[in-house]
């Protein structure tokens, strides 16, 4: 087989130069073969497309955490060519659900031992998520924490600081199918996996591979639930949340609100518009 590794300098986790010296040193003795491509953020939508279709590669993999799966996902939707992961971001959200292991050697062996199947993605205002996508108090978190450049669990308990101080309740208004249903609520999440990057359960029985995702709508959020989303790996008390499956959904919000995509900050906005793409993109998984 070969690997184009697409490797995002930028990321958290461990250094880039250990997974590089440990690509090459997994690949230095067998039969399959790699290339490696620098992501910087400036000219990734047509250089790495570029680069695909002059590789021809057998699985594109992305080196880094979920905005790094999230940009190199969205050259393979469609197309067959399977995505695989090295997770070598601070958050590696869809690396813990998809049970891809979180060393480097483990990561390795998972490309060439692993089987390719599909997993589903969401479209959500014409953006691509693979992962989780939300509206409130959890966007507002993941905009301050890359508007101050932070990184690790320290730098997401100062953003925590900076929100609570602001957090407001969102007043929304939820289409889905044949119902309408209208809340009071901190966040909305559209979940089409279980966990956070942190580890945090917020959807119990989620599922990227069933062809729907869930609607997360947090009702009450105390300060310590708000913790949780970074330290603790138990579910979010059911008293406090609602989930409600969907595979195409209609938000609108009363006021402009914070608005993420798998970790990546889109702005505020007052509608969302979503819908489910069942089995998009082809992944490198565990048998």
């Amino acid at each position: 087989m070969l690997f184009l590794f697409a490797i995002n300098p930028a990321s958290g986790g461990k250094g880039k130069n250990d997974w590089e010296v440990a690509i090459h040193n997994f690949f230095a003795n067998n039969t399959h073969s790699t290339e490696l491509f620098h992501l910087d953020g400036k000219t990734d939508d047509t250089e790495l497309p570029r680069k695909i279709r002059e590789v021809n590669p057998d699985c594109v993999v992305a080196v880094g955490g979920d905005g790094t799966i999230k940009s190199v996902a969205e050259h393979l939707v469609d197309t067959g060519v399977p995505l695989g992961v090295l997770p070598a971001g601070s958050a590696n959200g869809m690396a813990r659900e998809l049970n891809i292991p979180q060393d480097i050697d483990g990561s390795l062996n998972l490309l060439v031992d692993g089987q390719n199947r599909p997993v589903d993605c969401i479209d959500v205002n014409g953006e691509l998520c693979i992962h989780l996508s939300d509206v409130g108090l959890n966007a507002q978190l993941v905009r301050y924490y890359q508007r101050n450049n932070l990184r690790g669990k320290l730098g997401y308990l100062r953003s925590v600081m900076q929100v609570l101080k602001k957090r407001r309740l969102l007043r929304v208004e939820i289409n889905l199918d044949d119902q309408c249903v209208q809340r009071a609520a901190f966040m909305i999440v559209l979940a089409n996996a279980r966990m956070y990057g942190t580890g945090a359960v917020i959807n119990p029985d989620g599922d990227p591979s069933d062809g729907k995702f869930e609607i997360v709508v947090f009702r009450r959020l105390t300060v310590w639930e708000i913790v949780k989303l970074f330290w603790r790996y138990q579910p979010f008390d059911s008293k406090n949340i609602e989930i409600f499956p969907a595979t195409s959904i209609k938000i609108a919000t009363h006021r402009k609100a914070y608005f993420q995509v798998d970790g990546e900050y889109q702005g505020r906005v007052t509608e969302i518009d979503a819908k489910i793409r069942p089995g998009a993109l082809m992944m490198r998984l565990p048998a």
